[in-house]
């Protein structure tokens, strides 16, 4: 009955492209017990049900500070992504839990407070050496070896590199998967840590890698003109003509003229493209909401608060840390249900910056009051 269910369950894989990346080319890192569901199936599951993927709902997009039920968390974001993504797929039959799987990851390591936040503990990292930081490699990095209290969860080559090589703020017209090894695969990873330019040379080994990438770029750049419309910070009618006519002017044009372009440009080809004129578009829409909207969604205090939070964050648990505070969250909270091979393995500016990155941002800013608060009460009894 278990192998029955099993191959129907691997039907779908006779009706892919043949450029499709199929269930049995699947690649683990770790050996695999086989259950009734296929590879990148199970790697969706094990996504969703990881306590990365929860801190999603209240982890910031954009906007962070904002009191409004229709502002984009990051959780809708990912969620976007992967409708998006599987629209395409589908369209182009490739193979969708691959997609899926890729899709709702790819930010499993966004840090809080967004691009900005990322930005701070980037400098941190860099400043007590351990390298440069990037959301989309911590997101690798959470699966491989944070997540199931550091033993990692066992997913799929093909998904993790999907993920590590998702980052949408590098926009191509064109995007063609690049054949890797395993061993390629953890190079990139490795070396991601000592050369800030590898980002914008990586390229994803699947096809649905691929249209993962693009998805992300489509799925932010519509939806987050309609949360600055909320929010007063642009009006519809500043979006220059020469965007709308091409894109139109809400997530919903934006998303259905990108979506078919990539289906019409990419239908049994070994690549996924957008044309000419759609992606000229898109390059001068995400320039206008980079000038009209990222810019503005922290103004240069805001900033220097956060940097100076992160920085009070850091030191503060660090030195926990070193001296041992049972009492600190890294240690009863975090460090203490990790397994002996994290602990071993990595040094304690890691850990901090694992500890930090895994924040929402409320969790971040209760433990800044409390930090602040302990300074306080210390500083009165002294």
């Amino acid at each position: 009955m278990k192998e029955e269910i099993y191959l129907k369950m691997n039907n779908h894989n006779a009706y892919l492209s043949k450029y499709a990346c199929k269930d049995a080319e699947a690649i683990y890192l770790k050996e695999n017990k086989n259950d009734i569901r296929t590879p990148f199936f199970r790697d969706i599951d094990r996504i969703i049900y990881s306590l990365a993927f929860i801190r999603y709902q209240d982890k910031t997009q954009v906007f962070s500070n904002v009191f409004h039920d229709h502002i984009a968390k990051r959780m809708i974001h990912v969620e976007f992504v992967s409708k998006i993504a599987r629209t395409i797929g589908r369209a182009l039959g490739l193979n969708e839990d691959l997609i899926e799987a890729a899709a709702l990851g790819h930010d499993l390591g966004h840090v809080p407070f967004g691009h900005q936040g990322e930005y701070i503990l980037n400098e941190l990292s860099l400043k007590h050496n351990e390298g440069y930081f990037n959301h989309n490699i911590e997101s690798v990095r959470n699966l491989m070896y944070i997540e199931n209290y550091g033993e990692g969860l066992n997913i799929t080559v093909q998904v993790l590199d999907a993920i590590m090589c998702h980052n949408g703020e590098f926009a191509l017209g064109e995007y063609k998967p690049k054949k890797k090894t395993t061993k390629e695969f953890l190079e990139e990873y490795e070396t991601s840590y000592k050369d800030k330019n590898i980002l914008t040379k990586m390229r994803p080994m699947t096809l649905e890698g691929c249209v993962v990438r693009v998805s992300d770029l489509i799925a932010y750049l519509g939806r987050d003109i309609d949360d600055a419309v909320r929010l007063n910070i642009l009006k519809r009618e500043e979006l220059p003509e020469s965007i709308t006519k091409v894109l139109g002017s809400t997530t919903k044009d934006i998303v259905n003229t990108c979506v078919l372009d990539i289906i019409d440009n990419s239908f049994d080809k070994n690549y996924i493209k957008l044309s000419d004129r759609v992606f000229k578009a898109i390059v001068e829409l995400k320039r206008f909401n980079y000038e009209h909207i990222y810019n503005k969604a922290m103004t240069n205090e805001e900033k220097e608060k956060l940097k100076e939070m992160f920085e009070t964050l850091f030191d503060t648990y660090f030195n926990d840390l070193k001296i041992n505070n049972a009492s600190s969250p890294i240690i009863n909270s975090y460090l203490k249900n990790m397994v002996e091979k994290y602990k071993q393995n990595n040094t304690k500016e890691r850990i901090v910056i694992d500890y930090i990155a895994g924040m929402t941002d409320d969790f971040f800013l209760r433990e800044y009051e409390r930090i602040t608060k302990n300074r306080t009460v210390a500083k009165l009894n002294n």
